[in-house]
């Protein structure tokens, strides 16, 4: 099968275009958009890249003030769909779905029919969605609710109104109308939260004393059966991430150390295995190319961070992105050294 694929632009967020991504263009190779699988029972799936937030310590540099990317992305859900259903017949098992990204997945403008989409996928037993809670409310939630959404996982990273606003980055982020509404679907939905807060030393580690006591309080995390509704993550330094000024990242046995004294002061489960959520190995997808493999590419579009391009190979079977500073026409015929093939994304440079 040759490979005709292009993407649409359709719009700008702050200065960035905003493409569209369909068919026939592949939704596996990519970390922006598409699918992941990592080897487990739990696919990524990411819709869309944009973010209204400018979070402080955003690990991929997402927002209105990002500094490194050059494109946004949405992808059209019944593509998508397609994909998980492929990649769900390859697990050939009970799976989750976890609905994630680069940015905040509710942007999707078709968020509710993706989730609908992907509930009638036959071996999808739960479906979760990762959202700073900027735009969620109970009226959302009842519809997130039927259309299959089983969990929320909120990243709230201080109950402190002015530390919350500071660590989104953002005036109107209200933390206590996020909690509120929170509180409120797990009181009158069967829809389950879970808090994902980010610990970062001196700026919000004494915030998580209120984090976890809200946690227990709203019985976080009891619907899924997890043995906590809070999973504190460490702030890690990532290239194209941001990092707060002065702060100085903890070692993972000063991080491990620090969630015991929590554990102990709290009586509440802190340090939780993988598999107490229900993560185990899985079958995963075959890669079609490895590092040092050269690949007959086409240039199809802009990449999302600047010196980058998206490329299909000739059989349109994954997306590849090219590092280039050169200027490279679209449509343009490359070959392609793949230089990272890890969890099928793939990253090469022209050979």
């Amino acid at each position: 099968m040759k490979c005709n694929a292009k993407i649409e632009k359709i719009s700008n967020f702050y200065g960035r275009p905003i493409y569209y991504i369909n068919k026939p263009i592949p939704l596996i190779g990519h970390i922006a958009f598409g699918i992941i699988d990592r080897g487990t029972n739990v696919l990524q799936v990411r819709p869309s890249t944009l973010c209204f937030h400018n979070c402080i310590f955003c690990s991929v540099d997402a927002g209105p003030n990002s500094k490194f990317r050059e494109s946004e992305y949405i992808v059209n859900e019944e593509w998508l769909a397609e994909w998980v259903n492929d990649v769900a017949n390859v697990k050939n098992e009970d799976i989750e779905v976890l609905i994630d990204g680069v940015g905040e997945p509710i942007s999707h403008p078709k968020i509710l029919k993706l989730i609908s989409l992907i509930k009638k996928i036959k071996n999808v037993k739960t479906i979760s969605i990762e959202t700073h809670g900027g735009s969620l409310s109970l009226q959302l939630a009842k519809k997130l609710e039927e259309a299959g959404l089983n969990r929320i996982n909120l990243s709230i990273d201080s109950i402190n109104s002015e530390n919350a606003k500071k660590l989104s980055g953002t005036e109107w982020y209200d933390v206590n109308k996020i909690l509120k509404n929170a509180s409120e679907i797990l009181k009158e939905t069967n829809i389950d939260i879970v808090l994902t807060p980010v610990v970062i030393p001196e700026i919000n580690e004494k915030d998580m004393d209120l984090i976890i006591e809200w946690a227990k309080e709203n019985h976080a995390g009891e619907k899924s059966n997890y043995p906590s509704g809070i999973l504190i993550q460490k702030f890690e330094i990532h290239h194209f991430g941001r990092k707060p000024e002065k702060i100085k990242v903890w070692s993972w046995g000063k991080f491990y150390s620090w969630l015991k004294i929590l554990q102990e002061k709290h009586n509440y489960r802190l340090i939780v295995k993988p598999e107490e959520l229900g993560f185990k190995d899985s079958a995963k997808l075959e890669k079609p190319f490895h590092v040092n493999d050269i690949v007959k590419s086409t240039i199809i579009g802009n990449g999302w961070l600047k010196n980058e391009y998206l490329a299909t190979d000739e059989n349109c079977i994954r997306i590849i992105s090219i590092i280039s500073k050169e200027d490279l026409m679209i449509g343009s015929k490359v070959k392609t050294k793949i230089i990272r093939d890890k969890d099928n994304i793939f990253l090469g440079k022209l050979y």
